[in-house]
């Protein structure tokens, strides 16, 4: 198999949102195999996709297949069926409210508040179809099911089949930005401050039960699952069930237009976004300083400092006696790990009320023989040593 280089999204220095959405009644209104193809090869809606439906059953056949199909099978003496039939169909597609203008006002809206804002499409529809579309220049990438094609157009065979379980892999590659359905490169480990858009940058926008397995991984790494439904007839059924569920954690009627319930929702997790990652950012460059840190440290030092810490937060005596021991293995104290020392001794009682066990009392008394300049603390730790009562 030739060397293939696969062209990979790479980190930006600002945060990138993903939006990811379903397609079907989620940006349009219905199947789009229901707004015009089904009924230009001669069957009614609920007959072709019960037939479609009983194939799959009929012959442990996946029902995407078997739509594909389906498709075919029933376009032979009515149509031929092309790439450029199949983009004709997706031009009477019909759009949610406010869909046209919603990636272009997204989009501005993230860069108005230092984030990149980028569109996807996960979904089973025909990716030819969504392409014939008003809105398919709006999105990085579309992920749905498609043919392959013969040098003169005529769809042959399935060339990519998505279904409800297989949805989220796309969600990994948009992570890793790794976006080639082919490059293997989504298998690669990423360390976390590398990851292109982490799940919490992610919202997952859909309306049914094939949306589940996406929406709940994004909603499980802390992204934004919303469920949509139509404005017009009002069924929250799906919505509800998937919000009682924990598929979800918002949802919102389809209407995309400015100034509506998606639109404000979609703004608040931007602006969150925006404040979660100027933390997230603080959050690694502390924890490059302590990776770098610990390198000019011995194994040794790094031990000694955790059990000093683990001495001053010590909560029992049981604790105490087993700290104790590990510190009582050095014999080098820098005269701020002494201060420290004689500090926790004063100040926490798990240490001060047994400061006269046997090993305590030992530990303390090697000590002051290396106190050069003594503090407050010392001196109340001395005289706590020198009256035992």
């Amino acid at each position: 198999m030739p060397n293939v280089e696969y062209i990979r999204k790479h980190k930006e220095e600002r945060p990138v949102v993903a939006i990811c959405y379903d397609f079907d009644k989620t940006l349009s209104p219905d199947d789009m195999q229901a707004q015009g193809f089904i009924q230009s090869v001669g069957y009614g809606v609920s007959d072709f996709w019960q037939e479609s439906n009983g194939l799959a059953e009929s012959n442990d056949m996946d029902q995407n297949l078997a739509y594909m199909f389906k498709m075919m099978d029933t376009a032979e003496g009515h149509l031929l069926f092309t790439k450029d039939t199949l983009l004709q169909y997706g031009a009477q597609v019909h759009l949610f409210p406010g869909v046209e203008d919603w990636f272009r006002r997204i989009r501005k809206y993230g860069e108005d508040h230092g984030v990149i804002v980028e569109h996807y499409i996960i979904s089973s529809g025909l990716k030819e179809m969504i392409e014939g579309t008003a809105i398919a220049n709006e999105f990085e990438k579309i992920y749905a099911s498609t043919f392959f094609y013969s040098e003169k157009g005529v769809a042959k065979w399935p060339a990519q089949v998505v279904n409800y379980t297989n949805k989220t892999q796309f969600l990994f590659r948009i992570e890793k930005g790794v976006l080639d359905i082919n490059d293997p490169g989504v298998n690669e480990s990423f360390a976390p401050e590398d990851i292109r858009v982490p799940f919490r940058n992610m919202i997952y926008i859909g309306d049914s039960d094939t949306d589940i397995p996406c929406m709940k991984l994004v909603t499980t790494y802390g992204g934004h699952s919303i469920g949509v439904y139509n404005a017009d007839t009002l069924d929250k059924t799906k919505v509800y069930k998937m919000m009682r569920e924990g598929r979800i954690r918002y949802f919102a009627p389809a209407d995309y237009s400015e100034g509506t319930q998606l639109d404000e929702l979609v703004k608040a997790i931007i602006d969150r976004t925006a404040t979660n990652e100027r933390l997230e950012e603080i959050h690694f460059r502390c924890k490059k300083e302590n990776i770098e840190a610990d390198k000019q440290n011995s194994e040794e030092e790094l031990e000694k400092t955790d059990s000093l810490i683990s001495l001053e937060n010590s909560r029992s005596f049981t604790r105490t006696h087993e700290v104790i021991k590990k510190l009582s293995r050095y014999n080098t104290w820098s005269s701020t790990e002494l201060n420290l020392l004689f500090r926790i001794a004063a100040n926490n009682s798990q240490v001060r009320y047994i400061i006269h066990d046997t090993d305590v009392k030992l530990f303390y008394s090697q000590l002051l023989d290396k106190v050069k300049k003594e503090t407050e603390e010392i001196r109340a730790v001395r005289d706590m040593l020198e009256n035992e009562e």
